[in-house]
């Protein structure tokens, strides 16, 4: 059984446009963000630092913030 379904996946290989990821509440939103961010920087080699990853909520980015650094920090090992 496959950890996304086919349109977390779409989200997550997308390349060459800009996306938005929409979605209820619980829906994987921050973790495909994650998986797609560290997609991008570690098999695309794209510096996290020309990355624009917009939230609603300070408390979302901070989240989101923190599984990114962790994510990188894990596949670094």
């Amino acid at each position: 059984m496959s950890r996304w379904t086919d349109a977390q996946r779409a989200a997550i290989e997308s390349r060459g446009q800009n996306l938005l990821v929409s979605a209820a509440a619980g829906a994987g939103k921050t973790a495909v963000m994650v998986e797609r961010v560290l997609r991008r920087v570690l098999d695309d080699r794209v510096p996290v630092t020309r990355l624009l990853v917009v939230t609603f909520t300070k408390a979302a980015a901070a989240e989101m913030r923190v599984r990114i650094a962790e994510a990188l920090e894990k596949a670094q090992e």
